[in-house]
């Protein structure tokens, strides 16, 4: 077996030739064994000059001239071979070569009479191979040309020697059969090269669409791994190595990067059963939800898709929220009248002399139930809102020194203090007044609830800075803090710790806070609490319209 790279490897195609490239090699290819054809002509040329040519071919009429013939054309034959290899013109080389070619036959033909038969055999061969790489006319071209040649080297022996090498109608027939096999290689060439255009080109398509399918999985969110039958990781697109984290560098067998997953595996190949629990491929990794497939139906590569369980809890959890958001609309108006009515008739029987100090109670215990059904609704009614972000150029400093002067005011803060440091003289930011309004009256309000010690006042501090050109609010309590076991629910809708709570506060702020293109984390800090509000920076817009 293969040995597998240190490594698992990310899905990647290797790189492919291009279309223009791959017919002009399949040209250089053919020309290169035309021209090692033309060396063979030229060697049993050679033979015919030199070798024992009475017993071979008969008595050459004139043996210089078949000698000398011979060595030009085999050392042509060697040049023609070598152009070929190294030039990228391949037309003219045909064109110059099958031209030299017509020449050498008829002086060979008048050299050596008695071989006219195979000399002529071999040149239609030369007039068919060159046809092939040049166009139609030109093909025609040089067997007309072929047939000139002929005629003028019978017309020369006639002339000089007073002897004819072939009868008329055999030149004649030589003509007629070169034309015909120029044409029929031709369109045999015209038509091969269109197939290799045509198959070059339904295999650019096919690459493309690979490229693409291997882009779309390679981006997807979804982890996908190749399982060989031995266990072994042979592919993995980029989310399922963000999913294996550091168990994914360096190790290639499934069982030691995921035990539990090799496990679910064996056991859905053995017995075809998938369980639906997710499982935790690390200690600080979230959990995924695995599914199995095969490659293809005898083979032993599985596919296994790693599906983000957390990814599909928010998604489920939106859409919970989005069909609550859209119930809760409608039935607001239907809530809040009776509710507004019992907190009105409570109102008026406060007011009666008759009220006993017991019967008192009673109705302030209604008043307030009154109250917190109301703040229930307004805050079940935020997530259906959802009013688009008008982003302004605020300036913190000034923003948050008025913001707890309104608070103070509309807010009585008793004992609890609530004050604003800042380091520097002003911080701009990019973000709705009205959002930024509501995200710190959460987060104050919170921190009056939660961030106190028993007995003690809340001590709320307001916090402005900049890190980096990013503005930055804090919002700070001395309180006990939040348990670790908390912290990680605590933008999670309807996650309360007090009966008093709705559990939406903190993931409202946090949806207002990325609706303007911000963020809100809690920070761990030592001696309390810290929220911290990221916003734009007074240049983001122009950043923007540059991109």
């Amino acid at each position: 077996m293969d040995r597998l790279p240190q490594r698992i490897p990310c899905l990647q195609l290797p790189p492919r030739e291009p279309a223009s490239n791959a017919v002009e090699s399949a040209l250089r290819r053919e020309l290169y064994f035309f021209n090692l054809y033309r060396v063979l002509e030229a060697s049993m040329l050679a033979l015919v000059a030199f070798g024992p040519g009475e017993t071979l071919i008969g008595v050459a009429r004139h043996p210089g001239l078949a000698g000398v013939i011979a060595m030009a054309y085999l050392a042509f034959a060697a040049i023609m071979l070598l152009w070929g290899r190294h030039s990228a013109s391949l037309r003219p080389q045909a064109l110059v070569g099958v031209v030299v070619d017509i020449v050498v036959a008829a002086v060979a033909t008048h050299a050596v009479p008695d071989a006219a038969a195979g000399i002529s055999l071999m040149l239609v061969f030369n007039i068919g191979a060159a046809a092939l790489l040049l166009p139609l006319r030109a093909g025609l071209g040089i067997a007309v040309l072929a047939l000139v040649a002929m005629l003028a080297e019978q017309l020369v022996s006639v002339a000089h020697d007073g002897a004819t090498t072939r009868p008329l109608a055999v030149l004649l027939m030589f003509g007629i059969g070169s034309m015909a096999i120029a044409t029929l290689t031709n369109l045999l060439g015209r038509r091969m090269q269109a197939s290799e255009d045509l198959a070059e080109r339904r295999g650019s398509e096919v690459a493309n669409l690979a490229e693409v399918n291997e882009l779309i999985i390679r981006r997807m969110r979804t982890g996908v791994l190749m399982v060989d039958g031995e266990g072994h990781i042979r592919l993995a697109n980029e989310a399922a190595l963000s999913l294996l984290g550091d168990a994914g560098h360096g190790r290639r067998v499934l069982a030691v990067t995921a035990p539990e997953l090799a496990r679910r595996l064996q056991r859905w190949r053995s017995e075809g059963v998938s369980e639906n629990t997710p499982v935790r491929l690390g200690a600080e990794h979230a959990e995924v939800l695995p599914r199995f497939a095969r490659l293809l139906a005898d083979s032993e590569l599985s596919l296994v898709f790693l599906d983000d369980a957390s990814m599909l809890s928010r998604r489920a959890e939106s859409i919970s929220l989005a069909a609550l958001g859209r119930f809760s609309a409608s039935l607001a108006h239907e809530i809040r009248n009776p509710l507004a009515a019992i907190s009105y008739a409570a109102q008026l029987l406060e007011e009666s002399r008759d009220i006993t100090l017991a019967d008192g109670r009673m109705l302030q215990i209604i008043r307030q139930q009154c109250v917190r059904m109301d703040g229930i609704v307004e805050s079940v009614l935020g997530l259906a809102r959802r009013e688009r972000a008008n982003p302004e150029h605020v300036e913190l400093v000034g923003t948050l020194q008025r913001f707890i002067e309104d608070y103070q005011q509309s807010h009585p803060l008793d004992a609890d203090t609530l004050q604003l440091a800042s380091k520097g003289s002003a911080v701009p930011a990019l973000i709705d007044p009205r959002h930024l309004q509501q995200i710190l009256t959460v987060l104050v309000a919170n921190a009056r609830n939660y961030g106190r010690l028993p007995g003690e006042p809340a001590r709320i501090t307001l916090r402005v800075h900049s890190d980096d050109g990013v503005p930055e609010i804090d919002v700070l309590d001395r309180g006990p803090g939040i348990a670790e076991a908390s912290a990680g629910q605590l933008f999670r809708p309807f996650h309360t710790t007090s009966e008093h709570g709705t559990g939406l506060g903190l993931y409202i702020a946090r949806e207002l806070a990325h609706a303007n293109q911000g963020s809100l984390d809690y920070i761990r800090t030592p001696g309390g609490s810290c929220f911290r509000v990221r916003l734009p920076g007074p240049n983001v817009m122009r950043q923007r319209r540059e991109a």
